[in-house]
């Protein structure tokens, strides 16, 4: 679904299904940016989020995810992420996030669940 909707804005999306090959895409690939979720078959977002971190500190990342609880969130931003944003509320918030931080304005939108971490 975000695939579809990113595309539909004109982003250009590459996928990947597990922490190996998104490793691999990142190693690989010049990204403006990642959105991930926090759990593969293989790991975790998190996981995938420290990997990329150790040779990438800029590159803007984003975790849309299921998984809100406190502890997940303060997981996320702990791995390096600029944003966590929950499902499915965050949905509305996805595409003004990537806006604002492909812009490097910084108008990162916070998802009223992630207040609280």
């Amino acid at each position: 679904m975000i695939t579809v909707l990113l595309e539909i804005g004109g982003y250009e999306v590459a996928t990947a299904h597990t922490v190996d090959d998104g490793l691999s895409r990142a190693k690989l690939e010049q990204f403006d940016l990642y959105v991930m979720d926090n759990r593969f078959p293989d790991g975790t977002g998190v996981d995938l989020c420290r990997l990329i971190r150790a040779s990438d500190e800029d590159t803007p990342i984003i975790f849309y995810s299921g998984a809100a609880y406190p502890y997940d969130i303060k997981e996320g931003l702990d791995a390096g992420a600029q944003c966590y944003l929950t499902k499915p509320s965050g949905i509305y918030d996805i595409e003004r996030t990537i806006t604002g931080l492909l812009a490097g304005t910084g108008e990162v939108m916070a998802n009223p669940r992630q207040s609280q971490p």
